[in-house]
């Protein structure tokens, strides 16, 4: 197990490598000068223009900035924001609460709609069910994100009424937030539906996020059960009489998960990758509305610590994910996969 662990590690060198080299030249390409920028309409005398090039160490050889940005990485360092002059990394923690709350109702909606879809498919399979299904999840699957959230708005916000258009809750609430999750830091207030508001809020942003992941493991459920389902020791669990549940849960479903598993954590890129969209939509407060409205800012630094901070978060989900995968099947670790 050390040695599965050791080479996972080791794989993640030259990818944090490649993000931090992807990140720093995608800010560099960007037209337009920071400093000017900073500055806005009232402009810089010159004596300073070149002082706060200095500073901020544009004057510098490319190679040599980005040698300092790492460096400085490590040290925990991400720079400031060009627009609030708060540190990139104080304004992640304390917006990725709102975009970890989003996520994890997504994934639960996913996960709680798609899993068991994929399952009831593999088991009727050829029946009216199982090509519905698959039909639904082709369109789940292929549906850009801005536009199944309009449409949500459209019909559940404009024409049923039934839930808030945008925000994570109603602005006639007012506590405390300790945590920055709003379901749980309105279940601790003393305000009368204020988890009601929260919650409400919720709903379409967790719907449209997590639509296209629910596509992918129903499909990716069907497949993994159908594949387990023929297999010998299925239909001699069925031959010994067992019940249909427990040879579909337990014997089917159990050896079925490994895959499902993988998807599952591989969904979290796609997640947060989507909360952008999703965020910018629906005015949800989170880091994918923030690294959007730092891009129009052209406040770099934050765009630029913002990727990596993001991508770091992937990186270490799916290196969870690895090692559960080895946990959950021994015969990985000794592959070396």
């Amino acid at each position: 197990m050390f040695s599965f662990l050791l080479r996972r590690l080791l794989v993640l060198i030259p990818t944090y490598i490649g993000i931090t080299l992807t990140a720093f030249a995608f800010i560099h390409v960007i037209p337009g000068d920071p400093i000017l920028i900073m500055a806005g309409e009232r402009g810089l005398p010159e004596e300073k223009y070149l002082e706060l090039m200095h500073a901020y160490g544009f004057d510098q050889p490319i190679w040599k900035q980005y040698l300092d940005y790492v460096g400085q990485i490590l040290q925990g360092d991400f720079g400031r924001s060009f627009v609030t002059n708060r540190p990139v990394l104080d304004e992640f923690i304390e917006l990725f609460p709102a975009t970890v709350e989003l996520t994890i109702f997504a994934l639960f909606f996913a996960v709680l709609i798609g899993i068991p879809a994929g399952i009831i498919a593999a088991v009727k399979r050829g029946s009216v069910f199982d090509h519905s299904l698959m039909t639904i999840s082709l369109a789940g699957f292929s549906m850009p994100i801005f536009w199944w959230a309009l449409l949500l708005i459209v019909f559940f916000s404009g024409f049923l009424g039934w839930t808030p258009v945008s925000g994570r809750i109603s602005a006639m609430f007012f506590f405390d937030t300790p945590t920055g999750f709003m379901l749980i830091d309105s279940l601790m207030s003393d305000e009368e539906g204020a988890f009601t508001s929260a919650l409400s809020h919720l709903i379409l942003p967790a719907i449209a996020l997590g639509t296209i992941p629910m596509a992918t493991f129903a499909r990716q459920s069907r497949s993994a059960m159908l594949e387990t389902l023929s297999e010998d020791y299925i239909k001699t669990a069925r031959a010994k009489g067992l019940s249909p549940f427990r040879v579909v849960v337990v014997h089917g479903f159990r050896n079925a998960l490994i895959p499902v598993i993988t998807v599952i954590g591989l969904s979290v890129g796609t997640l947060l990758g989507g909360a952008i969209l999703t965020e910018s939509i629906f005015s949800w407060p989170g880091i994918g509305k923030w690294m959007v409205d730092s891009i129009f800012r052209r406040d770099y630094p934050v765009v630029q610590s913002g990727l990596i901070l993001i991508a770091t978060i992937v990186i270490l989900v799916n290196l969870s994910v690895d090692i559960l995968y080895g946990i959950i099947d021994p015969r990985i670790r000794k592959k070396g996969h």
